[in-house]
């Protein structure tokens, strides 16, 4: 099993920052890609930005220029730096991965628990 530990959301005001990290532990071989999903209130859960073993890079439209991922490979560990936050990204924000099992080798898609990230005045 592989889990995910979140951390780093919280209450800012619109324009702030915040910066979201998760960390992958268990059975891991590898991890393909990690990215940040986030779910509002009465919407689908939509993604934000994803990042694989290489680097590629993709952002939800609403998010580029402001938000930032990034991940350290040798912590299994990803990060979401999230600036000029407005009040429309308010959302619990999850934590995603995918790669492989190392006790079967077999593939894994894993989430996290959720943090809350809150943009008000």
């Amino acid at each position: 099993q592989v889990q995910l530990v979140e951390s780093g959301g919280g209450l800012v005001q619109p324009g702030g920052s915040l910066r979201l990290s998760c960390a992958a532990s268990g059975s891991i071989f590898s991890i393909q890609a990690m990215g940040w999903y986030r779910q509002a209130p009465g919407k689908q859960r939509e993604l934000v930005a994803t990042i694989t073993s290489d680097g590629r890079i993709n952002y939800a439209d609403s998010v580029k220029g402001r938000f930032t991922i990034s991940r350290d490979n040798a912590k299994n560990t990803v990060y979401l730096q999230m600036n000029s936050l407005k009040p429309d990204d308010t959302a619990v924000y999850y934590c995603n991965a995918v790669g492989a099992s190392a006790n079967d080798y077999l593939p894994f898609r894993s989430w996290g628990q959720g943090t809350q990230v809150s943009v008000s005045s």
